[in-house]
């Protein structure tokens, strides 16, 4: 995987999920993810990242309800917020964004 920062500094929106195994479903994670990459194309990217994998990270970034939502935009954090959300809502979040 790319350094983070890197990551972070696109001129689209990357919209980010932490997540760790044991909480949710990962297919469900999955399935959301799909649908919100399929709907907005190479307009954004979307990220999942495993917080069991990522400590570091994690740990910088004060995530500490799972999954985590973060959309970033040329290395700005626009917007986060825990707790599960749905493909729609977070389709219409990020492109707020294009």
């Amino acid at each position: 995987m790319a350094k983070f920062g890197d990551l972070i500094h696109a001129d689209i929106p990357i919209l980010i999920i932490f997540f760790a195994h044991l909480d949710e479903p990962e297919q469900e994670h999955n399935d959301v993810l799909q649908t919100i990459a399929a709907t907005l194309g190479d307009k954004a990217k979307v990220i999942k990242i495993d917080i069991e994998k990522n400590a570091t990270l994690v740990k910088a970034l004060m995530i500490e309800v799972n999954p985590t939502y973060i959309i970033y935009k040329k290395g700005e954090m626009k917007w986060r917020q825990t707790g599960n959300q749905d493909a729609a809502t977070l389709i219409d979040l990020v492109q707020q964004y294009l």
